[in-house]
């Protein structure tokens, strides 16, 4: 079940665990995608913390937000660009986004066959979906202090075969949130150190979240068809042969 906006606005805007979370995706989801230069990036979820990097030069950025879920306005200051939209109808035409973040969109939705079928849907040639979703494994998963405690954890080959089986080809993962989560003044001032340590033996130090980047993957046709006879050059340039004048046999009329 999808938490309520409201919920994650103050999380992410108006706490001091929220806004370090924040922090340390957004600068994951930037090392994988540092710009999109002309391109139309959509968030489904509440993927808004992550997507205001791209408004200054993205053609376009679109903030996806399911109807059990709600909606507000964003960014604050900047002309609105968050639409309320229902799981399994997006507003958005076939192949139009080049990238797709999905954050609490999946993992808390009651029909994630319906909400893939959209992505792949939506993404145009060459583009790439970005799944972030609560790790297993983690200590975030764990915790109902925070949206990732709730909705479906993954782990990564979960997730994987869940994103093949709609039409996706995993490309590359990360991970992310290494520190605690507890909005403790010692965990909070060595939140960095964490994400550095973590990165380095997730082993030892499994991560809050999962970050998994997708090619939506187009099969050939298939089928018997039709097949096409392509004449040589040699046929082409050969002079057509003229018709014989008929010839009457006896007894036929004129």
């Amino acid at each position: 079940m999808h938490l309520d906006v409201q919920d994650l606005r103050n999380f992410y805007y108006r706490s001091a665990l929220g806004r370090a979370a924040q922090r340390a995706v957004r600068n994951r989801v930037l090392r994988m995608w540092p710009e999109a230069q002309g391109q139309t990036v959509a968030g489904f979820g509440f993927a808004a913390p992550l997507l205001r990097p791209y408004l200054k030069d993205a053609r376009r950025v679109i903030a996806l937000m399911p109807g059990p879920q709600g909606v507000i306005p964003w960014p604050a200051g900047l002309p609105n660009v968050s639409v309320l939209c229902e799981e399994m109808l997006w507003p958005i035409d076939t192949g139009r986004v080049d990238r797709l973040i999905v954050m609490h969109g999946l993992e808390t939705s009651e029909n994630p066959t319906a909400v893939l079928d959209e992505c792949w849907r939506v993404l145009g040639p060459g583009g790439r979906a970005l799944f972030i979703v609560p790790n297993r494994a983690g200590l975030w998963s764990r915790s109902d202090a925070t949206p990732f405690g709730y909705g479906r954890p993954y782990t990564l080959s979960q997730l994987e075969t869940q994103l093949k089986r709609h039409g996706f080809l995993p490309e590359r993962h990360a991970a992310a949130l290494y520190q605690p989560p507890s909005a403790r003044r010692v965990w909070m001032k060595t939140g960095a150190f964490w994400e550095r340590v973590g990165g380095r033996i997730p082993v030892i130090f499994p991560s809050g979240v999962l970050l998994l980047e997708a090619s939506k993957r187009v099969h050939a046709p298939t089928g018997p068809g039709q097949r096409l006879r392509v004449p040589s050059p040699l046929e082409v340039l050969a002079p057509k042969p003229v018709p014989e004048p008929s010839v009457g046999r006896r007894g036929d009329p004129a």
